[in-house]
């Protein structure tokens, strides 16, 4: 069989699956059907499948190396956003389109013919990846079967339009509060305007410029952003309320306490500032040698993670961890999603020889 025409088969059972899955609805907090339908695929492939609980399944052999157990861990979500009209999926002009198809449920269907195929990794599957760090089903996951899943390198299948993404930036969500006195709206001086003050905040923490930070040779940037503004209860009151949501990212080697005392600072004399949650970054693991090897397998270029992943969970664990995965970046959550079948395929194909070289 020639190379075009083993990766024209390839390429249909991955569409194929990538389908199978995206029509399986698994909105966070019901990634039942979906958990129940991945394990009995594998399972009907002869291969090993240990559910952990709690959306989480592995399959494959162990991940402790050496004595024909796997150096790598595969890793992807299985639970999506929720629909916008677009269930369910559908095929056309070498695409898969549909909720998920691109975040993630075209990775975990690679992960799946991995699997299948006795790709030398193990494969972790977990749900409410897309909900806040606290709801997340991976961290209680790595607290109780730490030693289970430590592999040398854990490959997080996130989208990353076939790049190698390396690190990824925290997550603060915080609720900044002004505070004034209400009063008449024809004689404003008598009052004090909650969003006027707001408003002088928001251009204080505005006037801040991105910050760049550079590690391993990776530009991150750290940047806050005001999310959300409410305020005011009539057309004819001064209000003396006014709450904005702030977004902080930050640079990896920050930790969440710095990145809090950070984030007060830049918002330093304005408001009150209360912290709502605060998902930690993700060490930049480009440097570790089965990283080195994945970048080789595949010729990949490598660039920072400006976003939260769950290679911040991982490392956080201590396994060295990256992002890849066929998904394109762009397409992630949008109503119109999908995934390039070719993306599919080349995932499959670095991976295939990655593994390979990995466990000779």
């Amino acid at each position: 069989m020639s190379a075009s025409t083993g990766d024209a088969a390839l390429g249909e059972r991955l569409a194929a699956r990538t389908l199978e899955l995206v029509d399986v609805p698994s909105e966070s907090r019901h990634e039942a059907a979906v958990v129940a339908r991945v394990g009995e695929t594998l399972r009907a492939g002869g291969i090993a499948v240990c559910d952990l609980g709690d959306t989480c399944l592995y399959a494959g052999p162990p991940v402790r190396g050496g004595d024909g157990s796997a150096r790598v861990l595969l890793a992807g979500h299985l639970d999506t956003v929720p629909a916008q009209g677009n269930l369910p999926g559908a095929r056309a002009d070498g695409l898969v389109r549909g909720l998920g198809a691109s975040d993630m449920k075209g990775a975990c269907a690679v992960m799946v013919e991995l699997a299948l195929a006795g790709a030398p990794a193990g494969c972790l599957f977990f749900g409410r990846e897309e909900l806040p760090f606290g709801d997340s089903a991976l961290t209680p996951l790595l607290g109780r079967a730490r030693d289970e899943l430590a592999a040398e390198l854990a490959v997080v299948m996130e989208p990353t339009d076939n790049e190698l993404h390396a690190g990824c930036l925290g997550n603060l969500n915080a609720t900044w509060t002004f505070r004034g006195r209400s009063g008449h709206s024809a004689r404003p001086w008598l009052a004090d305007n909650a969003i006027e003050r707001a408003a002088a905040g928001i251009g204080a923490l505005a006037a801040h410029p991105p910050y760049p930070h550079t590690i391993d040779g990776l530009e991150f940037v750290e940047v806050a952003t005001v999310t959300k503004v409410s305020g005011g209860i009539a057309l004819n009151v001064v209000p003396d309320e006014a709450v904005c949501s702030v977004n902080f990212r930050y640079a990896p080697g920050r930790s969440p306490e710095e990145a809090e005392a950070r984030l007060r600072e830049l918002c330093g004399g304005h408001g009150d500032l209360v912290i709502d949650g605060n998902a930690p970054s993700g060490a930049v693991a480009v440097t570790a040698p089965l990283a080195q090897a994945l970048i080789a397998a595949g010729g990949l270029r490598v660039a920072p993670k400006q976003a939260w992943t769950p290679v911040a969970e991982l490392g956080g664990a201590g396994i060295a961890a990256v992002n890849f995965g066929p998904g394109a970046t762009a397409q992630a959550h949008r109503r119109d999603e999908h995934v390039e079948v070719a993306a599919l395929v080349r995932a499959y194909r670095v991976l295939e020889r990655f593994l390979r070289e990995a466990a000779a």
